[in-house]
């Protein structure tokens, strides 16, 4: 895999601004480690805006597991929610180990970073540990009009709601040399947005990411979600995890051992459930 594997627009979708509400930017500064966190009292975590089910307005998993980790190393939280940039380093140089031009950053720690090697190789000004999901391109249907669906051939020409802009748009529209492009609506932000339409009945089908789908139609058997069948597709998702600077090694060994005990105690997949999400260990 490539590092253009790591463009924002093409493996998350877009993203939104800075939310309303959010700290000052000159409260925006963190670092020195665990020793820091301590002495401020504070854990500073950064977090994607606009990415449901995982943040949605300062609402969402990654704002609930922020929470979690702050109160199991007996800090308060300051939640630094952030626009994407074009690529994964941007993200990293701005939120983890440098800080944003405009004067805000970096963080104690990022959530939702790919935990994957060659992101690490070529990011060696940070530590990425402790995945805590694992995603990947999905597609829901309604079993009632799409009963079977091994091969896209089988939506014999029925529309399908896809988020524009995200890995899913790319590969429906590029799946067996674009036979499907004219069947997507891809006016859609997200694949939250892509599966509640499929819920409203405006659509058969809709595709997105695993995690998308599942906290709109997990539970409702009238829908369900499977891999997307394309052998563009042949990959079996990525694992999102942390990212601290690489002298934080302190507090990465920290925070590892909080999400350890987080999924030990059933606490991770208890944050997961009120995401409509099905925690499992990875």
């Amino acid at each position: 895999m490539t590092a253009a594997t790591f463009n924002r627009r093409a493996l998350l979708g877009g993203l939104g601004a800075l939310a309303a509400g959010a700290l000052p930017l000159d409260a925006f500064a963190a670092g020195d480690g665990l020793a820091g966190v301590k002495a401020r009292g504070t854990l500073t975590v950064a977090v994607y805006n606009d990415m449901p089910p995982f943040n949605d307005k300062g609402r969402g998993i990654d704002v609930d597991l922020a929470a979690a980790l702050a109160e199991s190393l007996g800090v308060k939280l300051s939640l630094m929610p952030f626009t994407a940039g074009e690529e994964m380093d941007d993200d990293l140089r701005n939120m983890v180990w440098k800080g944003h031009y405009l004067g805000y950053g970096p963080a104690d720690v990022m959530l939702h970073v790919p935990v994957e090697a060659p992101l690490m190789d070529a990011s060696p000004q940070v530590r990425i540990f402790a995945p805590y999901w694992h995603d990947r391109v999905m597609i829901a249907r309604n079993v009632e009009q799409l009963p079977h669906l091994e091969t896209l051939a089988q939506l014999n020409g029925k529309s399908v709601a896809v988020p524009g802009d995200t890995l899913a748009s790319v590969l429906m529209i590029g799946a067996d040399g674009g036979a499907y492009r004219s069947q997507l609506t891809t006016t859609w932000k997200n694949g939250v947005e892509a599966a509640a339409a499929l819920k409203r009945g405006e659509f058969p089908a809709a595709a997105g990411l695993d995690s998308e789908l599942q906290s709109v139609l997990a539970g409702d058997p009238r829908f369900v979600i499977n891999p997307l069948p394309t052998v563009h597709n042949s990959r079996s998702g990525w694992a999102v995890g942390m990212a601290v600077k690489k002298d934080a090694g302190d507090l990465a060994t920290a925070l590892q051992a909080r999400v350890d005990e987080l999924a030990r105690t059933d606490r991770l997949k208890q944050i997961f459930a009120k995401g409509n999400l099905d925690w499992h260990v990875l």
